[in-house]
């Protein structure tokens, strides 16, 4: 039980350093310069997001080694059940399970796919070990997700968190939602928009229970980008917003004469929104959104705050969805999501 207590000393040391600016522990003093002591609440004080990344990525290192641990705890527990070591344990359950290798015909197919210059005789033992071990990685996986489906698990390693400020940004979903879902991303992004089906899914799955947000972050590699997130913006000067953004995450459409078309099929006061187009008037507010993501350290795009637990890039929906189900049944109800009363933009 030594692991455990360790595991258990580190995350109490992280969640100590961690802890939000009101807490007592945030009197450490992490730096001193010319004898000017510079405590922690200082620090964030002035800095609010300079160590949040950093968190976040000690956070999903810190899950994958308590993951590990977990998993070699079930083996050990396990094995003294059956009476076996860990590693009789894992030739009955899983080695045990490769009867045979695989046939003549499923290694010929396999090697026409391989880029290779030598032989099928040459390399046929490779590919034999190499399929081996696909398999075997497989079944060791199978064989511990049925020992945590049979063990009462409770991850207690808690996710950082940010507040995102949606005092000014259009929000969709019930204003008393309790998982708020933030999305800084790229209309000519096509990361965003092969993520767009799975974000659509979700919000008819937990309509009434989930609240989304777009915020943009035009990238400089996209051209249509920025005036596509502007013409968002000038369809939200007349109320219509969520229409329009729908609008172009179906059509794809962004040079800014599809822009100006894609007003007039929503009934938009086509003058007022030409001008507002045309004059750059929302150009400021979108930059300021791209400054906010950039704070946070944000990169690229997709980018995500769920409930303020930051995610990059384009995650399954199964993941999204396991995180949704956790902050739904409390896992993590210490910690509220954003805020929708204060800040910009």
């Amino acid at each position: 039980m030594r692991t455990l207590a360790f595991v258990a000393a580190i995350s109490a040391a992280v969640s100590a350093f961690a802890a939000s600016p009101d807490r007592p522990n945030n009197s450490v003093v992490i730096v001193e310069i010319n004898e000017t002591k510079i405590t922690l609440s200082e620090f964030e004080q002035k800095n609010p997001m300079a160590l949040f990344q950093a968190r976040t990525a000690f956070y999903e290192a810190e899950q994958k080694v308590v993951a590990d641990f977990v998993d070699q705890y079930l083996l050990e527990d396990q094995a003294k059940k059956e009476h076996l070591t860990v590693a009789e344990l894992l030739d009955k359950h899983v080695n045990q399970a490769i009867a045979k290798d695989p046939s003549e015909e499923a290694l010929h197919v396999y090697f026409e796919g391989v880029d290779t210059k030598e032989s099928y005789e040459a390399v046929r033992g490779k590919i034999i070990e190499a399929l081996r071990q696909r398999r075997l990685t497989k079944l060791r996986a199978d064989y511990l997700q049925s020992l945590r489906g049979q063990a009462k698990i409770s991850f207690r390693v808690a996710p950082p968190r940010v507040e995102a400020a949606l005092k000014s940004t259009p929000v969709r979903g019930p204003a008393d939602a309790r998982v708020v879902l933030v999305e800084y991303a790229d209309y000519e992004c096509p990361y965003c928009q092969q993520v767009q089906p799975t974000l659509d899914k979700l919000e008819a799955e937990f309509k009434g229970k989930l609240a989304f947000a777009y915020k943009d972050m035009p990238l400089p590699m996209h051209p249509n980008a920025p005036k596509a997130a502007e013409a968002t913006r000038c369809a939200e000067a007349q109320g219509k917003y969520w229409e329009y953004h729908d609008r172009l995450e179906q059509t794809k459409r962004l040079e800014i004469p599809a822009l100006k078309e894609a007003a007039r099929s929503l009934q938009l006061n086509t003058e007022a929104f030409d001008k507002c187009l045309d004059s750059g008037e929302q150009a400021a507010r979108v930059q300021g959104f791209a400054t906010e993501a950039q704070t946070l350290g944000v990169t690229g795009t997709p980018s995500f705050l769920l409930n303020g637990r930051f995610y990059s890039g384009m995650l399954p929906y199964e993941n999204f969805r396991q995180i949704i189900e956790e902050e739904l049944n409390g896992a993590s109800a210490s910690s509220p999501p954003e805020s929708r009363q204060h800040g910009q933009p």
